[in-house]
């Protein structure tokens, strides 16, 4: 993490160039998007951008947790980018036409949840699988997690199906609110339990070399950390406002496919999980397999536990209508998904074949929306 350059030499700064420059094009681009918005040499830009935008907060969200320590760092990013997932799904939510219930809430938390438990996590234990054979955790952390994922999961967007109060996948004011609390409740317990109570069952099982090897790896100082963390959050706006400019090319491309409309929302949603995605990728490869599963399960807990309160306060005060309720199909993916990654994780070992299945579910997931 060492950098040798003008920066690290005159400001005490080690960040390299692109890290510093790549976030800030990004937002430049923005910047000037509607001034060029039908241009595709330039909608081109836009997408090298979030790439870019990409890259760079996975470096700085690295620089902030190897200062901060696990699992701070991976609660660090996982809180960041799913702030600024909430706020976009309020946004759209409130530009929204009026005269029927909102999906726009449902169908995000829906695919971040899929495609963390069966692409983000699937992705790592096939990468440590074929890399080391087979990787440990700390399997009462893990534990944890999932019990509380499957809490959540299933009171958010299973239960509207079967409750009277309003119609067909919909809450009824007092309900939304309640289960706004419970999924607080639920998130607020297991954040106390990471950092807090048992912060031990959170921290990286690393083989003994990357353990020496790590010892020798110096903290960032005060100055780098602070700036990639200013960096950090500059990079995720941008990942999210250029997924925001660039979704209606994207859907209009789908449509050129002849695919439906839901798929758009499941590419945004994986551009918006990128970052997570690689930092959690890099562990593994690293064999950190804790430092990906607390990253990964963080973030889905993270992606319902903020989501749902948010949009309920929202609707509360504008009157608002959101239907959280999946439909049968994919309630039948979602405990199936949640069932494989519990059995997956339920020992404290991977191997290659877990991540094979949970990538085969991920395939499943995506066909039927691409092929209803």
């Amino acid at each position: 993490m060492q950098v040798n350059n003008f920066l690290s030499k005159k400001l005490n700064l080690s960040l390299p160039y692109w890290t510093i420059l790549c976030p800030l094009i990004a937002i430049f681009a923005l910047s000037i998007a509607n001034s060029y918005k039908d241009n595709p040499w330039f909608l081109t830009f836009l997408g090298i951008s979030l790439i870019s935008a990409v890259l760079a907060a996975v470096h700085h969200a690295e620089v902030v947790a190897h200062k901060v320590g696990e699992p701070y760092g991976t609660i660090i990013l996982a809180l960041a980018i799913t702030v600024i997932e909430v706020s976009l799904i309020v946004s759209l939510m409130m530009s929204e036409p009026a005269g029927k219930p909102s999906v726009l809430a449902r169908d995000t938390v829906f695919a971040a949840v899929m495609i963390i438990l069966t692409g983000i996590i699937g992705i790592c234990l096939l990468a440590g699988g074929v890399r080391y054979k087979e990787q440990n955790f700390i399997k009462q952390g893990v534990s944890s997690a999932l019990i509380t994922l499957v809490a959540i999961s299933i009171l958010t967007m299973v239960l509207p199906n079967f409750t009277t109060s309003e119609g067909a996948g919909e809450f009824s004011s007092s309900q939304l609110i309640f289960v706004a609390i419970i999924s607080l409740i639920l998130y607020g317990g297991f954040i106390s339990l990471q950092t807090i109570r048992h912060r031990d069952y959170f921290l990286p099982q690393s083989s003994a070399d990357n353990i020496a090897s790590e010892l020798y790896v110096e903290k960032p100082n005060t100055i780098t950390t602070i700036a990639s963390l200013v960096l950090l959050i500059i990079a995720l706006t941008a990942v999210v406002l250029l997924s925001k400019k660039l979704s209606p090319t994207i859907e209009s491309i789908v449509m050129d496919l002849g695919a439906p409309k839901s798929l758009v929302g499941i590419i945004i949603a994986a551009v918006i999980l990128l970052p997570e995605g690689l930092a959690a990728y890099k562990a593994a490869r690293k064999d950190r397999l804790q430092t990906s599963l607390n990253l990964s399960l963080g973030s889905a807990l993270a992606s319902i536990g903020l989501t749902i309160p948010a949009v309920a306060i929202v609707c509360y005060f504008t009157g608002l209508q959101v239907t959280l309720g999946i439909d049968g199909k994919s309630s039948i993916l979602l405990v199936l998904s949640l069932f494989t990654v519990y059995l997956s994780l339920s020992s404290g070992r991977t191997n290659i074949q877990q991540g094979i299945v949970l990538l085969t579910l991920f395939a499943t997931y995506l066909f039927p929306t691409i092929v209803p």
